[in-house]
């Protein structure tokens, strides 16, 4: 009878994070997410004394049954569509990464809030052997809304360990050729299938001005992506326009605001635009409900005449190598 070897440890792995949803589109399963994500001080960074008993008290007792509803109204039968597609991006750079490295790289998930959590992600890695980790949010553009916060659990982690892993951490990716080529190639593509609008938008989503005049790059990023995109695509001015969309209280947010600008829009004379929305690397609530559904609305009504949403880059070809390219950059200084 042979030797039973245990399998060698892999080089690295890699944890994808994303921002989290609900486990079920009910009040219940929602009122649970709202509450770890507005609980969140990189999110809403009022004091807690006064923060605290809104949300307790009035917030997490009428938000969750509305946004239940909108949650049900993209859900599919396989679930969550954020989850759903996020397991199928950490599928296909895991077979990426190991052809291209030639040993099997796991890839696992972890949400900032929500389940798989980003401990639990940690865990599956190590249960894997994985003593180095690139840790890569999927989020384009830096602030300190989303990336910090993913760096806080990614450190809350840390604490907790007697033996730490090596890490890498892959800030933001907003200007990265292959990020941009990525989008360009989704919007030539959507134009191939229905033709070219008369104005392209790239939603953002928004974060308080407030964060900005203190320091966060995010609008500046959001604002570079945006132009390389208009750039790859030959676009003039005329043809493109930033907004900024999910606004949250009646704190001054980035704008202009995108249900704005699309209700302004059919009177100044575009009646035709298609939609993207760069800051997303897998559609979710915000895109397919709030933009592909709310705001085909809000155009339509204000005299609009056609009104198209390209989705995001989700598990496209494209995405996945500039993933797997994002990720060889972290680990080129690994043996």
């Amino acid at each position: 009878m042979g030797l039973i070897l245990n399998p060698p440890s892999p080089a690295f792995g890699v944890l994808l994070v994303n921002l989290g949803t609900p486990d079920e589109p009910t009040p219940k399963a929602v009122r649970r997410f709202l509450k770890q994500f507005l609980s969140d001080p990189r999110v809403v960074d009022l004091s807690p004394w006064l923060w605290q008993p809104l949300l307790n008290g009035v917030i997490l007792n009428t938000r969750p049954a509305k946004v239940a509803k909108l949650y049900q109204s993209i859900w599919t039968d396989e679930g969550s569509p954020l989850m759903v597609i996020s397991v199928r991006q950490a599928q296909k750079l895991a077979v990426d990464l190991s052809a291209t490295f030639n040993q099997t790289i796991p890839v696992e998930l972890g949400m900032s809030y929500g389940n798989p959590s980003i401990e639990a992600g940690f865990e599956r890695l190590k249960a894997q052997g994985a003593e180095r980790i690139v840790v890569l949010p999927l989020y384009p553009q830096y602030s300190c809304s989303t990336v910090a916060s993913v760096f806080d659990a990614v450190a809350s982690y840390v604490k907790t360990v007697r033996d730490i892993p090596q890490l890498r951490f892959n800030k933001q990716y907003f200007d990265h050729e292959a990020y941009i080529a990525a989008l360009a190639h989704s919007v030539k593509r959507h134009w191939k299938t229905y033709g070219q609008a008369d104005k392209l938008l790239l939603s953002f989503h928004g974060i308080p001005l407030r964060y900005v005049n203190e320091g966060d790059p995010y609008r500046d990023q959001c604002l570079t992506t945006a132009k390389l995109l208009a750039q790859k695509l030959e676009l003039n001015e005329s043809q493109w326009q930033v907004c900024f969309q999910s606004r949250f209280g009646r704190e001054e947010w980035l704008t202009p605001y995108a249900d704005e600008l699309l209700t302004k829009l059919p009177s100044q004379g575009v009646k035709s635009v298609d939609v993207i929305c760069p800051a997303f690397a897998t559609d979710c609530l915000e895109t397919l409900e709030e933009i592909s559904i709310g705001g085909k609305e809000t155009f339509l009504h204000a005299g609009g005449e056609s009104y198209r949403f390209i989705p995001c880059l989700n598990d496209d070809e494209l995405h996945i190598e500039l993933l797997r390219l994002l990720v060889q950059e972290q680990v080129q200084s690994w043996d």
